[in-house]
């Protein structure tokens, strides 16, 4: 018995060989929670300005740009995408890169629309967990070399 009694003392003053440390770090927050999509209109100031539009969840990237191509409702915020009927966004996204295929030619859009249309995509990728490094590129139905370019928003880094 004291032999027993001997192996438990050695064994409770060894401890279990492990060291006390500080708190891990636990990267960035959690992400994907909302009340609905953040969309980017235009302020007087030609800025980016975010609009939450409350859908009840943050939704995909295609729900989020479809809601964005049918204006900024009853806001003092603007668009500088031209109004159109056909609101579906294609979304197909690689490592790295979300294309979105717009139903609008380049003619459609000012260089700040097309950063309207590339923060929300941005935003919604990001809020869901996505790497902030990622890029957009912007598929017009008319072909341009500008839909070859790789995009980031301003507003997000």
């Amino acid at each position: 018995m004291k032999q027993i009694w001997l192996v438990l003392l050695v064994l409770l003053l060894a401890g279990c060989g492990i060291e006390p440390s500080g708190p891990a770090a636990g990267g960035e927050a959690p992400t994907g929670v909302a009340p609905g999509a953040t969309l980017y209109f235009v302020d007087a100031q030609h800025h980016l300005q975010p609009q939450l539009r409350s859908t009840g969840h943050l939704g995909t990237i295609a729900e989020a740009t479809s809601l964005l191509l049918t204006g900024p409702g009853g806001s003092e915020l603007r668009t500088e995408i031209a109004s159109t009927t056909v609101t579906t966004v294609g979304v197909d996204t690689e490592p790295g890169v979300i294309k979105l295929l717009v139903p609008l030619t380049i003619h459609d859009f000012t260089p700040l629309g097309i950063d309207q249309l590339v923060c929300t995509a941005l935003g919604v990728h990001v809020q869901s967990g996505g790497p902030r490094a990622t890029k957009a590129q912007v598929r017009f139905t008319l072909p341009t070399p500008e839909s070859d370019r790789l995009r980031t928003c301003p507003l997000i880094t």
